[in-house]
């Protein structure tokens, strides 16, 4: 015999308390009793409220009381005996997230900046999923798996938080390298459980995203871009010899950093994904997850054999029931009366 929740057992030595306050009462009711009349004058005037019958009958209420107080406590703790044997599976999807590193993430269209705006709404997303497994694959100029798929959604978490601009050595940005990537980390997987997310503002400075998202179709993996910026775009600033200052591309021009939504729609058109605008708090990430994610099959990602423990507490808990329903049910003790009509008190 087990129980669900043992630390509650200690309540009962209460019980004997609770017992003791029941029996001070009855004694003081007695005398409240004896000082309003005699005993044998009180049970002549008021049989009910004779002080041996009314001591009983206090008493007979105390004790039901207090059984239905430790059985209660006993149904809270909740006794388990007996078991069986059950296959626990958990069904998932296999989610890998590309987050571009770029510089152009370091615009401030999207407070505090895109990078760090991406990653809380990264982060938030890991607390509605239910048994997904989750892959980082950070990108620039190239990309790398930063963290395999995994169930551990604290380790993926601080995988996240190490994500910076600059972590590429590279620069620029290579959609095409982040797909690919992408599509390693599923470690051979594809179908429904599949899909990849790209979080970006779409600048692509590399080529062959075409090539790489028909390959990514190929293998059965969705993507949905997530687009992070607005069309207007902003100025890019970083810090150079310990002052902010603004990019510049080769000519000595300051860069402008645009949201570039084309590219990412016909990624998601040729995949057979949906591109998503990032707005809001969540960036549009928790739009992706219920209205496509949540709704694909999945699959049996793990597997295991574990004992179930019947749960008892319905046995106590209905003993309580029959003690209440007892104490209502219970005839009130009257004395009885002589052929004279005069009430034996016993007295």
């Amino acid at each position: 015999m087990s129980w669900r929740a043992p630390h509650l057992l200690w309540l009962l030595t209460l019980v004997p308390l609770l017992g003791a306050g029941l029996w001070w009462a009855v004694i003081q009711r007695r005398r409240a009793l004896l000082r309003f009349a005699q005993a044998r004058l009180l049970a002549s005037l008021v049989p009910a409220l004779s002080p041996r019958l009314d001591n009983r009958r206090q008493l007979w209420r105390a004790g039901l009381l207090l059984g239905v107080v430790s059985l209660l406590l006993l149904a809270l703790a909740g006794p388990q005996w007996g078991l069986s044997w059950e296959t626990i599976e958990r069904r998932g999807v296999d989610i890998v997230i590309a987050l571009d590193t770029s510089r152009s993430m370091l615009a401030q269209d999207i407070k505090p900046n895109r990078l760090e705006r991406a990653k809380l709404a990264i982060e938030e997303l890991t607390q509605q999923l239910r048994g997904d497994r989750l892959g980082l694959v950070p990108f620039a100029g190239s990309a790398f798996i930063q963290c395999p798929l995994t169930l551990d959604y604290g380790a993926f978490a601080e995988n996240l938080r190490a994500v910076e601009v600059g972590i590429i050595p590279k620069g620029g940005t290579s959609l095409a390298a982040a797909i690919r990537t992408g599509i390693e980390a599923f470690e051979g997987r594809s179908g429904d459980d599949a899909v990849l997310l790209i979080v970006t503002d779409g600048e692509d400075h590399e080529g062959q995203v075409e090539a790489a998202a028909q390959q990514a179709r190929d293998t059965g993996i969705r993507i949905y871009p997530v687009g992070i910026g607005t069309p207007e775009g902003e100025l890019i600033v970083v810090s150079q010899d310990g002052q902010s200052t603004f990019v510049k591309d080769r000519q000595g021009r300051i860069v402008k950093s645009r949201l570039e939504a084309r590219g990412l729609q016909d990624i998601a058109i040729t995949t057979g994904g949906a591109y998503i605008y990032a707005a809001g708090h969540s960036l549009g990430l928790d739009e992706v997850y219920r209205r496509y994610i949540a709704r694909l099959e999945g699959r049996t990602l793990t597997s295991s054999v574990e004992r179930r423990f019947h749960q008892r507490f319905q046995w106590p808990l209905l003993g309580a029931l029959l003690l209440l329903g007892l104490e209502t049910v219970l005839p009130a003790l009257r004395p009885k009366t002589t052929r004279r009509g005069r009430f034996a008190t016993g007295e």
